[in-house]
């Protein structure tokens, strides 16, 4: 049964907009959008990737914790910097962090880490994975940044996801 209906809100909800889109009830478009709410979901399975397999969730819980603290942290740090940068100019800077964490995963995870925390923009990942350039909003050591970020977010992300 679950071969047939690997997906059963799903071929709900493509039954039903089918009956939406059609404007009708009639019994060759209820039968359709059956069959399509059926047969769709069981054609597309083997393209959908297979999903996370966590490893620590306990690590995760406190990565979620640490990254919020830092969001609020960092949205305080970019406002002073724009409000003072009159007397001092930020020094934005790109930085290449090399990186040892490899699942897709977990740098989709950190790409959004890095996209969510102000002051932090992710520019470019490198074709063999191991180099990653970020844009930073006022830097001043590019060495105790990467030290920190590859501590903070890199790590616990392997944890999880390795």
């Amino acid at each position: 049964m679950k071969r047939w209906l690997s997906s059963p809100w799903l071929s709900a909800a493509l039954w039903a907009f089918w009956l939406l889109l059609n404007d009708s009830l009639a019994p060759a478009h209820v039968l359709l959008g059956l069959v399509l709410g059926l047969l769709v979901p069981v054609l597309a399975a083997p393209l959908k990737p297979p999903g996370p397999r966590l490893h620590k969730p306990l690590v995760l819980s406190r990565l979620i914790l640490r990254v919020g603290g830092d969001v609020v942290r960092s949205a305080v740090e970019v406002a002073a910097g724009v409000l003072r940068a009159g007397q001092r100019p930020p020094r934005g800077a790109f930085v290449s962090v090399p990186l040892d964490l490899q699942d897709a995963h977990g740098l989709a995870a950190l790409a959004i880490i890095t996209a969510v925390v102000p002051g932090t923009v992710w520019s470019e990942l490198a074709v063999d994975r191991t180099t990653l350039l970020i844009h930073v909003f006022d830097l001043d050591d590019p060495a105790a940044f990467i030290a920190s970020y590859k501590a903070r977010y890199e790590l616990p992300l392997k944890e999880i996801f390795e």
